[in-house]
């Protein structure tokens, strides 16, 4: 199997939990779907674990869908509409994302609110370390990463329609309210690196006033690549966005180097994978993109960074023992919280 090959996603038959009537979403496409025609055919993505993603076929095209899980839900998870709202308003901008068609909020259709966008061929990177690729590819996507990023921090937000897409300012103690009250309403066990983190977080926040898009979730694996170069065609997985702080997605990328902690598995071997940068290299070429000096207080980030995937990772695994994950990978994820969070009251102690 080539590297490419290795990168493309997963694709499986519609797993139980997520079947829906097919010809109720193929009537609902032919009428606000542009182009669509034809008998329609639908797959599953393994990934989107916490939105189901499905691959349409009909008349010879290729459309994506992602919609709402099935069963109760978590509060304020799970929009797929904000999803569908910022890539809209992004279209006509500098940062890739896929061309959205129609968002459908009426859940007599398939179950569920859903939308449908535009299937690209590319890459993921699923695994950071890019096995399989050259130094020099590395070194060029991960320097791609971060000048999409700054792209992304560089749009206007009121200019391009979101001024109510969030509350600008208060960022972070609004965050780890939230993802306090998500750990809360999916917690199985008493983790006493949560408790400290969620005593000491919102006791040190900086004093650094940025406000902008904030993606929420941007990483390797949620970015798609063009399939032979070094060039992003599509930044995607929205469902976190909101209008936030720049540098709290900044230290999420960061966890390219930490997130192997969720599995105990070890750090990055940069021997056997040349190419991939430092956490301070890939944030120096952040602030050259951003045209920042630096970050101050960049542990407070990575903390937070890693307690919020912490709860996410929670809700993840409660899903799966609930059965209404998107993938079953879920059910194995019991552990991850607690790592993560072990890792983040480390680096917050060093701050």
């Amino acid at each position: 199997m080539s590297a490419a090959e290795q990168n493309q996603p997963e694709i499986t038959e519609v797993r139980e939990a997520h079947r829906f009537d097919v010809k109720r979403l193929e009537d609902w496409c032919r009428e606000h779907v542009e182009g669509f025609s034809g008998d329609l055919e639908v797959r599953q993505f393994e990934g989107g674990q916490s939105n189901p993603t499905f691959l349409l076929t009909s008349g010879g095209k290729r459309y994506v869908m992602r919609k709402k899980p099935p069963g109760k839900l978590l509060a304020s998870a799970h929009q797929v509409d904000r999803e569908y709202r910022v890539m809209k308003a992004l279209g006509p901008t500098d940062v890739p994302v896929p061309h959205m068609y129609a968002l459908c909020e009426d859940d007599d259709v398939i179950g569920t609110a859903f939308y449908v966008m535009e299937y690209l061929e590319g890459r993921v990177f699923a695994d950071q370390t890019m096995p399989g690729s050259s130094e020099e590819e590395r070194r060029a996507v991960y320097a791609n990463l971060a000048e999409n990023l700054a792209k992304l921090h560089a749009v206007d937000y009121e200019a391009v329609g979101l001024s109510d897409f969030g509350r600008p300012g208060n960022y972070f103690e609004r965050q780890i309210g939230r993802w306090i009250k998500q750990y809360r309403g999916a917690q199985t066990d008493d983790i006493p690196s949560m408790e400290q983190l969620i005593d000491w977080l919102p006791q040190n926040i900086p004093d650094e006033p940025s406000v902008t898009i904030a993606h929420g979730d941007y990483r390797l694996g949620n970015v798609m690549f063009h399939p032979t170069e070094p060039r992003m065609i599509a930044v995607l997985d929205w469902e976190l966005c909101t209008i936030g702080h720049p540098l709290a997605d900044v230290a999420y990328t960061c966890m390219f180097d930490l997130m192997a902690v969720s599995a105990t598995a070890a750090p990055i071997d940069r021997s056997a994978t040349p190419g991939i940068p430092t956490v301070e290299e890939y944030v120096a070429d952040y602030c050259r993109q951003a045209g920042r000096d630096g970050i101050e207080d960049l542990n407070f980030y990575l903390a937070f960074s890693m307690f919020r995937l912490a709860s996410i990772s929670q809700g993840v695994y409660k899903r799966g023992l609930d059965g209404n994950a998107s993938s079953e990978r879920a059910k194995t994820m019991g552990d991850a919280c607690r790592h993560l969070a072990d890792k983040a009251w480390e680096i917050a102690q060093s701050s």
